[in-house]
């Protein structure tokens, strides 16, 4: 597996934890929108709380590359959709701590009129991982 950060100062420089373009060579998994499903339980986490439901989707996400023998180290794009853009900082607060602004996806975010469940976030992402799926 390889993976390149593309930067260039004719496109405007990232204002977080994500870069501009990545490319990489490999087998890829891709990781359908995960919300704050509790996966134990069924039920949503962190009703109101786009803290608590952007811990649970990025645990749930996680759960997802582990098991595809990935880790967010190996995520090249990720995609976050947002009932409400006035979360956009409480959301990233949380994002940061899985990604390294220097290696982190490339990454779009985006405002929706309506999420499944009504939850408050939502994310997917690609990884590019060495070997198959266990």
């Amino acid at each position: 597996m390889t993976k390149t950060i593309i930067q260039t100062d004719q496109a405007p420089a990232p204002v977080g934890p994500y870069n501009q373009a990545i490319v990489a060579t490999g087998p890829f998994v891709f990781v359908a929108g995960q919300i704050c499903l509790d996966p134990n339980t069924g039920t949503l986490v962190g009703e109101g709380d786009v803290v608590k439901q952007t811990i649970q989707v990025m645990a749930n996400l996680n759960a997802i590359l582990t098991a595809a023998g990935a880790t967010f180290q190996d995520v090249v794009k990720t995609t976050v959709f947002l009932a409400d853009m006035n979360d956009f900082a409480a959301m990233n607060a949380v994002y940061a701590k899985y990604f390294d602004e220097a290696t982190a996806p490339a990454r779009a975010t985006v405002q929706v009129s309506r999420l499944p469940k009504d939850v408050l976030v939502e994310i997917d992402c690609i990884a590019v991982i060495e070997g198959t799926a266990g």
